[in-house]
């Protein structure tokens, strides 16, 4: 099932809302959105070994990606048969907590008006769908495991949920191989939420000339920051788009909350990305912030002048508190001044 759609008044509602907050408050620090990748087939340079049915359908074959990597994929191009039903299904992959789980998938896709006589059996597209399970089960044969959840020797559509029918943007002809020419298409989708340890990926063809170049599959989740002296885990995004994870951060060492006010807050978006800060942690005495942390105070902060005549000066300044039992701070100053007229630092007094 795809997630992003808001049908019922109330999660209209609830989009309308995050949306504004994504508007106008925007992310608080950008660019603290992590992909968790779960599966990715062009990292694999070993067969990758998945499920095809029936053997004359999809096929594993070495090959490259767009960058002229060595890379394993699939293909199928049984166009001059009607009636095809190929499928291919991946090993199990564990979704690691992660809720809104995305697919992306690099295709290439023959122009059926290029292959002369397949009239009526040639398609354009290709369909994905997903199973659920709660560990890997081998080839997954029905009745084994996986609640039934595999190919076996025949696969029921029943058992599936179809994510999609994906077709290409641009498809390649017979001139684009005699140049060469790789018309790669890029297609993203998004299943959840999921309550099963995992899943497996199935590829259903109905007689296209396609290539599957890689399968990308990852969740989003917000990256550990800290902000306002708050440290905040990393943090897996919800599945639903207008949902919002509250984290409670930590104030980092040295630092403690404000009195009488809540600790410090942020939230998760579906996307990844941290909103809506609220509230913060301020450094201990004796301790000063300095990016986001609080390091012991090295000097008198602030200093006013309370008296100034034409030979001296009345200065004042609040004593820098260290830890430590009370009446322990001893605390040495040297006070340093230069004449006005003078170019050097010879005057000095302590």
């Amino acid at each position: 099932m795809e997630i992003g759609a808001c049908p019922s008044p109330q999660r209209l509602l609830a989009c309308l809302r995050l949306l504004f907050l994504l508007l106008f408050l925007g992310p608080s620090r950008p660019g603290t959105a992590e992909e968790v990748v779960l599966l990715d087939s062009k990292e694999s340079q070993a067969e990758l070994g998945w499920t095809a049915l029936p053997s004359n359908g999809w096929e594993e074959i070495s090959g490259v990606d767009e960058n002229d990597r060595p890379i394993r994929t699939y293909q199928v191009c049984n166009v001059l048969e009607p009636n095809q039903n190929n499928w291919l299904q991946t090993g199990w992959i564990g979704r690691r907590g992660g809720q809104r789980i995305f697919i992306e998938l690099k295709f290439t896709l023959r122009d059926c008006s290029s292959i002369p006589g397949v009239a009526g059996s040639c398609k354009e597209t290709f369909n994905l769908y997903y199973t659920e399970a709660e560990a890997e089960a081998g080839a997954g044969v029905e009745g084994e495991g996986n609640g039934g959840a595999g190919l076996g020797g025949s696969l029921s559509e029943s058992r599936q949920r179809k994510v999609a029918t994906i077709a290409a943007d641009e498809s390649f002809t017979q001139g684009d191989l005699g140049e060469r020419k790789m018309k790669l298409n890029v297609e993203v989708r998004e299943i959840g939420p999921l309550s099963r340890d995992g899943f497996h990926l199935a590829f259903q063809d109905v007689g296209a000339c396609v290539a599957l170049v890689s399968v990308r599959v990852y969740y989003k989740q917000c990256l550990a920051t800290v902000q306002n002296l708050a440290a905040f885990p990393d943090t897996v995004a919800e599945a639903a788009f207008s949902s919002l994870v509250e984290v409670t951060g930590t104030c980092v060492a040295h630092s403690e909350g404000e009195p009488g006010r809540p600790p410090p807050r942020m939230h998760c978006s579906a996307d990844g990305e941290w909103l809506v800060p609220v509230g913060r942690c301020s450094c201990s005495a004796g301790f000063q912030e300095r990016e986001e942390s609080c390091e012991v105070s090295s000097g008198v902060p602030e200093i006013h002048p309370d008296r100034v005549e034409p030979k001296s000066v009345s200065l004042s300044w609040e004593e820098p508190g260290f830890p430590g039992a009370p009446g322990t701070n001893n605390t040495e100053y040297e006070i340093q001044y230069f004449e006005k007229v003078s170019s050097d630092c010879s005057s000095i007094c302590s």
